[in-house]
Parts: C-alpha cells; structure tokens; sequence
C-alpha cells in the first residue's frame, strides 16, 4: 500500500479498536476521554503552528467560537444533530482565523503569542457582558441527536465518545498526510530557517495563514465537542488559561507526532482528575510537578519517544536498500 494509504487504513483500524474498547468502559472513563479527544484536537492545531516556529496563546478564541456558534445554532434554530453542529463549530473556527490570519501572520515569536492571547480575551470580555446569551454565566445545550436518534442517556455518552474518536481519527490522519506533503515541509522547514525559505521561494507569511487557518478549524472542532460532552458553554472557553491548558498538552505531546498530542491531552485528564479528587487543595502543584518532569526529561514531547526509533529505523533500512559501490564512493569521499 502506498503511504496515504497505509496511514488512512491505520486511522480506520486504530478507531474501530477504540470505539470496540470504549463499549466495555465506565460512563465516567467515556466522559473524560471525550474531553481529552476535545483538548487534543484544539492542541494539534497548535501542533501545526509548532511545525512553522510558531505558539498561539488565543486557540480559546476558536475554541470558544466554535462552541459558541453550534451552540446557538442548536438553541435557536433547533438543530441538534453532532454532525451538522461538529460542520458548523468547525467551519466557524476556520472561518474567524481565515479573517485575523493576515494581521497575526505577520508576527512572530512572543508578538505573535501576545497577540493571539490578546484577541481571545477580547472575546472573553465581549462574551461574558452579552446577557443576551447568558453573559458570563453562559447557557445550556440541549441534548445532542445522532442522524435523528436520540438514544438513551448512557448510549449518547457512547455514542458521542464514538464521533469523537472518529473525528481524532481522521484529523490525525488528514494531519499526518498534510505534515508529510511539500506545503507541511515548508512549514517544517521555515522553523529551522525562515530567511533560506523565503530564498527559495516559498512564502512563510502564506504558510503561516494556512497553518492557522487549519489551527482555527481544529480548535472549532475541539471546542464544539466539548460543549456537546459538558452540555454547558460560557466565557471560560475563551480564557487565557484555556489556551495555556491546550498550549501544555501541545508541549507535551511534541510535534513529532500526531498520536502523542491525544496521549498527552489523555494524561493530563487523568492527571487533573486523580490529583483534584486526592489532593484537592494542591491538585495545581501536582499537575504542576508532572508538566515540570515531563519537559525536563522530555524536551521534545511524548512523541519522541517512538519517533526516533522509527527514523533510525528507515535509515538503516535506506542504507541496506542502496547498492554498495555507492556507500563505498561516499566513504571514499
């Protein structure tokens, strides 16, 4: 199989396990990888960014966005299906990072993050005095349909944990196949050396618009899930400490690898949850001390722990694979 093609089979496959696993777990176990399959989509919109030298403090703006406008569109206009609010969520995330992408694209580094973090609060503040929809308080949602079914209680917790899991899927996959491809090099490349790219030819700042864009999208998604897991959305989406939460799941995961940002965005639910119901007045200084152990003994994230295996792996597969008088000419040389 070619290579699209084995990571799409892997994404299915990978789900299909999962969704198969999840049938046997506890309704709380469901809820709360929800909400990391949530936090993980926001974070590898981050991840994205990351690739091209770049980390946003705002991804709560399209987080909040995102749940904000499906929600909405679920209360007013009475649309309560997953698929049509999941479209909605993302696209609008998408839609409002396409607009503000060419005034942050041109900053980088702490200018950049500053900014974003600044637009999210912006929206923080507009949100939490609009009374009209529930002002810092927020509002409710109704209870999700899945294609017109409105299945019972625990078989919607189930049912909503399989989208997601679907949905993590197919965004790593699209991801993988997007980081793999000449634009997502670019990116990569541009992290590296921004000054030999722009020589070369490619244009960082469009490279940067599309990363967002795509970052913008992701959160949408992320933000739309969680709304629909909570069953509640407020203000808090578009907090800066919301963005700080996904931006350590991203440093946590690494950028070398798709799969490892949900692992880490998984472990830190797990982390928050255990410290917060045995430490509850010092569940912050647990969590704490985790994100410290990890970053001191893993720089470059959870995925660095399979990704250079699997590297060194292709290259002592590549060598075997070239003929002998081409290793002894380099050696040679």
């Amino acid at each position: 199989m070619t290579t699209p093609t084995r990571i799409l089979a892997a994404a299915l496959v990978s789900a299909i396990v999962l969704i198969a696993i999840g049938a046997i777990l506890p309704l709380w176990l469901l809820f709360t990888l929800t909400k990391a399959i949530a936090f993980g989509l926001v974070a590898l919109g981050i991840v994205a960014l990351m690739r091209g030298g770049l980390v946003s403090f705002g991804q709560g703006m399209f987080y909040c966005v995102g749940a904000y406008v499906s929600g909405l569109v679920a209360v007013h206009l009475g649309i309560e299906d997953v698929f049509v609010l999941l479209v909605v969520g993302g696209l609008s995330g998408g839609l409002v990072a396409a607009i503000i992408s060419p005034l942050v694209a041109r900053y980088r580094g702490i200018f950049f993050a500053m900014l974003t973090m600044a637009l999210s609060m912006v929206l923080y503040g507009v949100l939490a005095k609009s009374t009209a929809i529930g002002g810092s308080d927020g509002f409710n949602l109704p209870e999700p349909s899945f294609l017109g079914l409105h299945p019972a209680q625990a078989a919607s917790d189930f049912a909503l944990y399989g989208v997601a899991v679907a949905l993590a899927a197919l965004a790593a996959a699209l991801c993988r196949l997007y980081f793999n491809s000449g634009p997502g090099l670019v990116a990569l490349a541009a992290r590296e050396n921004e000054l030999r790219v722009e020589y070369l030819g490619a244009s960082v700042f469009s490279v940067t618009q599309r990363n967002f864009v795509i970052a913008g999208v992701l959160a949408g998604l992320g933000g739309t899930l969680n709304g629909l897991a909570l069953g509640h959305i407020d203000p808090f989406f578009s907090y800066w400490t919301t963005s700080g939460e996904v931006v350590f799941i991203a440093i946590l995961g690494g950028y070398m690898s798709v799969v490892a940002v949900f692992g880490a965005a998984l472990v830190t639910e797990l982390v928050r949850s255990f410290a917060n119901q045995y430490f509850p007045d010092s569940w912050q200084m647990a969590l704490g001390i985790f994100l410290l152990l990890v970053i001191l003994f893993l720089p470059k994230g959870f995925g660095s722990l399979w990704a250079r295996p699997v590297r060194r792996s292709h290259t002592r597969r590549d060598a075997k694979a070239r003929p002998v008088s081409t290793l002894e000419g380099e050696a040679a040389r």
